[in-house]
């Protein structure tokens, strides 16, 4: 046979031992290489082995014979090098039902330990530790031999000719215990549900209050804050009112400042009237004082000195609309100031050119004012009472004869005043 390679499953191992091996060499599902001759290959199987454990006729510690059967399941462990090894050690060569034989040896002696130092009635009612008790002990024992004991379960305990019936009283003493729990327990379940019931309706009481209590706080708060808003709007309202009289007495001051802005310019215009009023008049008196020759001369001077001061008091308006409102009556003042001053100085300057000439067209054209100024008060008398010598005119033809007495007396006032005889003077003009 030549040499080569060796295979086996995931449920064995290989056991190769011979030259090149201090100690066997293990493949547990795996392969190996083998030299025929010089080293031998060799399977033990990794199954899980159930073994049913009887252990019939064994006394407990209290003396009574009971019969107990157990399921274990045990297997080879092929994951841990030193338990297969200790298990090559055992059972290699030996087959799967010797195996089976040893470990069923090997429990069946744990079993009937662990039931000898317990009670009937530890086993009956507690078949979990009487099983763990067994797992432990056998689990101990066989990881000698390189055997894991995957499970170990309780599946039967039974009574011995000398002990009949004593399970069944226990059964019997068990059944009575579970009824009367159950009687215990149904009425616990009545009371619990009576007290239930009495707490839900402790709790639906109290949840209705609380609810009450809710809707009455949240019918409180809004209440409140209704409240809260209503003052809210009616300030809100008073704020607006307010607000509206102010913006109307700010609007009445601004018409008011429009009224007076626009009274300024009317005054200003009425400045503008009059002095072109007066300007209008020097003009008139020039033409008819001055001879002809000089008077077209006079007059253009005059005209070109005009558009002069009209060129200037336009420039200055331009420039003063731009200011203050305050400022447009201060100019109508300076403006008039400025005519008067120059209306003087013209007139002063006529005066001196034609001294007794103008004095006499003045006090001709004053005549009629004065005529009107003797004659005024007597326009406003409701009555008048005329008393006559029995000469003269009577009535209205005297009343008349006294206004122009009045008047022929003015030409020796200005005379006795200025010392110009105003009707030598229309005599010789004449």
């Amino acid at each position: 046979m030549g040499w080569g390679f060796v295979t086996c499953g995931p449920n064995e191992a290989l056991v190769v031992s011979g030259c090149c091996y201090s100690k066997p060499l293990l493949v547990p599902g795996g392969r190996a290489f083998v030299w025929p001759a010089l080293q031998k290959c060799q399977r033990i199987s990794l199954n899980t082995m159930t073994l049913q454990v009887e252990s019939p006729t064994v006394y407990t510690s209290q003396g009574v014979p009971i019969s107990v059967t157990g399921i274990a399941q045990v297997k080879i462990q092929g994951q841990n090098e030193e338990m297969l090894l200790a298990a090559c050690e055992q059972f290699l060569g030996k087959s799967e039902n010797e195996i089976q034989n040893i470990a069923l040896v090997t429990l069946e002696g744990h079993q009937r330990a662990i039931m000898g130092s317990m009670t009937v009635e530890e086993i009956y009612k507690d078949r979990k530790k009487f099983s763990k008790n067994v797992f432990e002990v056998a689990s101990s024992d066989l990881v000698n031999m390189g055997i894991t004991v995957v499970s170990y379960t309780l599946k039967d305990i039974r009574d011995e000719e000398g002990a009949k019936g004593y399970l069944q009283s226990l059964g019997m003493a068990r059944t009575a215990e579970v009824k009367r729990d159950a009687r215990i327990g149904e009425a616990e379940a009545r009371a619990d549900a009576k007290i239930k019931e009495a707490m839900a309706e402790q709790q639906r009481m109290a949840a209705l209050y609380l609810n009450n209590t809710e809707i009455a706080k949240a019918q409180r708060d809004f209440e409140l804050k209704k409240a809260a808003y209503d003052v809210e709007v009616q300030t809100k309202k008073a704020e607006a009112e307010l607000a509206y009289q102010l913006q109307a007495a700010k609007t009445k001051q601004r018409i008011k400042e429009e009224q007076m802005q626009i009274k300024v310019v009317e005054r200003t215009q009425e400045i503008s009237v009059q002095e072109q009023e007066m300007q209008r008049r020097e003009r008139e008196l020039d033409a008819t004082v001055r001879r002809p020759a000089e008077a077209e001369k006079f007059r253009l001077e005059k005209i070109a000195e005009a558009n002069r001061n009209r060129v200037i008091l336009e420039a200055e308006a331009e420039a003063e609309a731009i200011r203050l409102k305050g400022a447009a009556e201060a100019f109508a003042i300076e403006a008039k100031a400025k005519a008067d001053a120059e209306q003087m100085s013209k007139k002063a300057e006529a005066w001196k050119e034609y001294k007794e000439a103008a004095m006499i067209d003045m006090l001709l054209d004053t005549l009629p004012k004065v005529a009107a100024e003797v004659a005024a008060p007597l326009s406003q008398a409701k009555k008048i009472t005329m008393v006559s010598s029995g000469s003269g005119d009577i009535g209205a033809a005297k009343l008349t004869g006294e206004v122009l007495t009045i008047v022929t007396k003015v030409p020796d006032l200005v005379k006795s005043i200025t010392g110009v005889d105003i009707l030598k003077s229309v005599h010789a003009a004449a």
